[in-house]
């Protein structure tokens, strides 16, 4: 475990549940500009907050407003969330005109997207970031390493998760998934058009992530494509060690009478069309987490990546409360 630093900005997490059980213990081993102050809960008798009380961190079972009250609010500079999306917008009532920067993992998508490696650097100083989905964050960087190459005409992801990963807040979250999911496809992946399918499969053994891209573009250079997916999934794997492709990236010529080239503009409709497909699985750390859990993992690693950065630029402009 890392040793704690003055240094360091000082955080506080809404949300004792897997994921922000397994965000705690990552920015208390993992980070160096990061700082535990609070684990706020609704359950007393949650796992969560009887780790975070064993690890030395302050907690409080009242939650948001337990969190407000307490001592140690006074240094948090910035507050993650990882309840719900209908819960969201309450903490984010509270803690706006408090001044704290709020990391949201829920879909609520009251704040701008982020995914780091596409848009990381992009709002940090809006006061509120969203983190998409864990299908976003897993499958939205491959939208824009197309994008990047060849429009992206649509984009459509389909992210399969073992049911035993998905929380209660995750069940309670499914269309907000598919909403939030398919906007930031086309906002941050730069899709024109965007698609979000969730799978919670009940296989025993429980499966790992697996996530599939289908993209839509015109005529394009094959091998730029690939090169530039390739590249992508190391930035993300700097982060997330457990993402990797599942095999190599797939080209299909769409065929002149099949449906899916109603989705080309007018513009391209006259010229060639291929799918370009891409499939991905994300293995989890385990640091709370078992290692099939990787849409949980990737979902908390995102969110400390990009903490991490926003704490890197006020500490460059020297900024407070």
């Amino acid at each position: 475990m890392n040793s704690q630093s003055n240094a360091r900005t000082k955080v506080a997490i809404i949300g004792s549940g897997n994921i922000g059980t397994d965000l705690m213990i990552k920015v208390l081993r993992l980070s160096d500009s990061l700082e535990i102050a609070m684990m706020a809960g609704i359950d007393p008798d949650s796992d969560g907050l009887a780790r975070a009380r064993r690890l030395k961190v302050a907690t409080t079972h009242e939650g948001v407003d337990g969190l407000v009250k307490a001592d140690e609010f006074t240094d948090v500079r910035i507050v993650f969330d990882a309840t719900s999306a209908g819960a969201h917008r309450r903490h984010d009532a509270v803690l706006r005109p408090l001044g704290r920067t709020v990391v949201d993992l829920t879909p609520a998508a009251l704040g701008p997207y982020v995914v780091p490696p596409v848009n990381g650097d992009a709002h940090l100083e809006a006061p509120n970031v969203n983190m998409v989905t864990c299908g976003g964050q897993a499958t939205i960087p491959v939208v824009a390493a197309v994008n990047a190459v060849t429009p992206v005409h649509y984009g459509e992801i389909v992210a399969s998760i073992s049911s035993r990963s998905a929380g209660p807040g995750t069940r309670a979250n499914i269309d907000e998934f598919t909403e939030t999911t398919s906007s930031a496809v086309e906002q941050v992946g730069g899709a024109a058009r965007g698609k979000a399918i969730i799978i919670l499969n009940p296989a025993e053994p429980p499966m790992i992530m697996r996530d599939t891209v289908h993209c839509l573009v015109s005529e394009c250079d094959t091998e730029a494509v690939t090169a530039s997916v390739e590249a992508m999934v190391g930035r993300v794997q700097a982060y997330v060690p457990g993402y990797r492709l599942k095999q190599k990236v797939q080209f299909d010529r769409v065929p002149s009478d099949d449906p899916l080239r109603g989705l080309l503009p007018e513009a391209a409709a006259g010229t060639g069309a291929v799918k370009v497909s891409v499939f991905l699985e994300v293995e989890g750390a385990a640091h709370y987490l078992p290692a099939y859990a990787g849409n949980l993992d990737i979902m908390t690693s995102a969110a400390m990546r990009t903490a991490e950065r926003i704490a890197a630029h006020r500490s460059s402009k020297g900024a407070t409360l």
